[in-house]
């Protein structure tokens, strides 16, 4: 399937990895490049600039496909330092890079220095059109329903990803509900480029996660994530658990006094203690509603390879035998 996405990439299925904490290291990345889409390294899981140069490295070593890092600007108090991520990135030899949190339009001079494709995730048709603005090659649309940070507007990507298409002269792609060929079928019907996937592929078998996680993931349903943080905007969309509960129970105490203090420690280190050590009740990670579509845990490559086929058939034989008044696809699922 070509896309402006796969031929901006130099991929060959339009759908990428999105970044994700203490999960996209070298592995994750590349099985997913391996598979046909586009793999990325979480730059900022990397305590160091140093670190990201190695994880590079490692993930060159695992795939000769194209690959790309997550960079997200964080609005703390003592920022990493990023221009020495960025000359990581660029030193590596990376071409393609996805920024998300805060706008990239200071560090975007040095980042088109190396050479570097960008890909922006936003929450909002406005955001969007000032990552075109500034450079952007092209634009994640993140829908209310992802995991992490879904903005403060709650529109849901039925109506973003439209409104994203009518707008953007760059190519974008669908983030946020993403898993399955229906996901990518709807994504391009409604004018994206391709899709971004986050929590469906931490239930791959290649996903360097604990176990507990994945099985979690399969357990839960559309229904088990919670939104938190909203009083400090900075909302977040999160699996529920009893680290969460109570941190709900914070909030409702707190109310519009409520401080990320209050909440320290439900939010706080809490990633190495999920991801890696298996604690599933250890605070607030980020999860999206697409949790209710995942079914079981399959390699990276069989996942995209099942994505891609049940595309095809989407639209060869389901959505065109709708044209085919004697289709007996169209009479089958009308």
């Amino acid at each position: 399937m070509k896309t402006a996405i796969t031929e901006l990439f130099g991929i060959e299925h339009p759908i990428i990895q999105g970044g994700m904490h203490y999960v996209g290291f070298a592995e994750m990345a590349a099985a997913v490049s391996n598979a046909g889409g586009l793999g990325l390294i979480t730059g900022l899981t990397q305590r160091t600039p140093e670190l990201l140069a190695k994880e590079i490295a490692r993930c060159r070593d695992m795939t000769d496909k194209p690959f790309g890092v997550n960079l997200t600007f964080l609005p703390t108090f003592s920022a990493p330092p990023y221009p020495e991520y960025i000359a990581a990135i660029r030193e590596g030899g990376v071409k393609i890079v996805e920024t998300a949190g805060r706008s990239p339009e200071q560090y975007m001079p040095a980042l088109k220095a190396g050479g570097i494709k960008v890909i922006h995730k936003c929450t909002s048709v406005r955001h969007s059109l000032k990552a075109e603005q500034i450079g952007c090659d092209a634009v994640s649309v993140d829908g209310f329903e992802c995991g992490g940070h879904p903005g403060e507007d709650d529109i849901p990507n039925m109506i973003l990803l439209p409104r994203a298409a009518e707008e953007l002269k760059i190519p974008f792609v669908a983030s946020g509900g993403m898993a399955d060929a229906r996901s990518l079928v709807a994504a391009l019907a409604m004018g994206a480029a391709g899709m971004n996937m986050g929590t469906r592929f931490i239930a791959t078998k290649e996903a360097p996660v604990h176990e507990n996680v994945k099985n979690a993931l399969v357990a839960a349903s559309e229904l088990d994530t919670r939104l938190v943080m909203r009083a400090l905007r900075n909302t977040e969309r999160v699996l529920n658990n009893k680290g969460v509960e109570h941190l709900l129970d914070v909030e409702r105490e707190k109310g519009k006094s409520l401080k990320i203090d209050d909440i320290h420690d439900q939010v706080a280190g809490v990633y190495p203690r999920v991801m890696i050590d298996g604690e599933m009740d250890a605070g607030a990670w980020s999860c999206g509603m697409v949790v209710g579509l995942i079914h079981d845990i399959p390699t990276v490559k069989e996942l995209i390879d099942r994505i891609m086929a049940d595309a095809e058939r989407l639209i060869r034989e389901r959505l065109t035998g709708f044209l085919d008044a004697d289709s007996e696809e169209a009479l089958k699922v009308a």
